[in-house]
């Protein structure tokens, strides 16, 4: 089981795909965002997930499209929430056009995203939908909450770990589990496989939060301390009120209270403050903690050693994203 082969597959898939047609200023952002690379990890979660419980994995390509159309929506619309300018190193859809565009594109992209399932017999299908329509809805769900974090002084780590079970969780774990509905695989494998993503999926929005703000901004493809500059109360920032002296307690709500023209001297006090408090170890406990739920989810199934280890396998290398 290779992963590379997996990206392979479904990139030659998605680029077999004509995105740009009339009007063109509707479907070129589409193309656009689609083609900004990325290692298309939902997309390879569906097909790896099919490939186990069956033995033709390109069956999984549309489901596994329609994965990839639905985050990268979710990626234009956030990006226009969080007034982000740059997504994977380059320009977001919103800067590159308009708001107005960036707004209607993603609208499409989640049409679209549904049209895929329609390659599917009707069982398959009214799986996969309601899956998904379960998985959009939670996505939503959890952007919501992100947004009222935002002007909340008492949200608490078990509320902050729930969002973006939501937010982020949800669809890494759906996609897993759309593969093995796919695959046709029996329902106790199909929640342990979803059990596993939804772990797995939360090690790593944590290590994105540990990224964005200690991250290298050539490797990282977003703007490092992002999270800070919106003042956003990550998983660091929570643990940080935790822990920290009153002092420094005291100097962090002092500087999330703030949004700067210029934010680099916030980055780095922020950063300080977090690395006098141990908060980047304490958050690697935290990250390690998830990956070894998922980990254990592997014991419960029903499959070969061999695929059980190629899941952990892919559990390592998605978790060791430079830093």
């Amino acid at each position: 089981m290779d992963i590379l082969h997996y990206q392979k597959e479904f990139l030659s898939y998605l680029e077999s795909k004509q995105w740009i047609h009339e009007p063109k200023n509707l479907y070129e952002p589409i193309d656009y965002i689609l083609k900004l690379g990325g290692k298309r990890i939902r997309p390879v979660l569906t097909l790896m997930a099919a490939d186990i419980f069956s033995s033709d994995f390109k069956r999984a390509l549309p489901a596994a499209l329609a994965v990839e159309v639905f985050h990268n929506f979710t990626l234009i619309h956030d990006d226009i929430m969080d007034a982000a300018p740059l997504r994977r190193g380059k320009a977001t859809v919103h800067e590159k056009w308009d708001t107005n565009t960036g707004i209607l594109s993603g609208d499409a992209m989640l049409i679209l995203a549904y049209q895929y399932f329609e390659n599917y017999e009707p069982i398959v299908f009214q799986k996969l939908a309601k899956l998904f329509s379960k998985t959009a809805l939670e996505v939503c769900d959890g952007q919501q909450l992100d947004v009222d974090f935002e002007t909340r002084n008492d949200v608490t780590i078990p509320e902050y770990i729930n969002m973006i079970r939501l937010k982020t969780s949800v669809l890494v774990a759906a996609a897993l589990k759309m593969g093995a509905i796919v695959a046709e695989a029996n329902d106790e494998n199909a929640n342990l496989i979803y059990d596993f993503g939804l772990n797995l999926g939360l090690a790593f929005q944590l290590q994105d939060d540990y990224l964005d703000t200690f991250g290298d901004p050539e490797t990282f493809g977003k703007q490092v301390g992002g999270d800070i500059i919106e003042n956003k109360k990550t998983y660091l920032y929570l643990k940080a009120l935790e822990v920290a002296t009153e002092d420094d307690k005291g100097k962090l709500a002092y500087l999330y209270r703030k949004k700067l023209a210029d934010s680099a001297d916030k980055i780095s006090d922020v950063q300080r403050i977090f690395e006098l408090n141990d908060i980047p170890l304490l958050i690697k406990q935290e990250i390690e903690n998830f990956t070894k739920k998922a980990f254990n989810t592997l014991a419960q199934m029903d499959i070969k050693d061999t695929d059980k280890q190629n899941l952990k396998n892919f559990g390592f290398w998605l978790m060791n994203r430079s830093v």
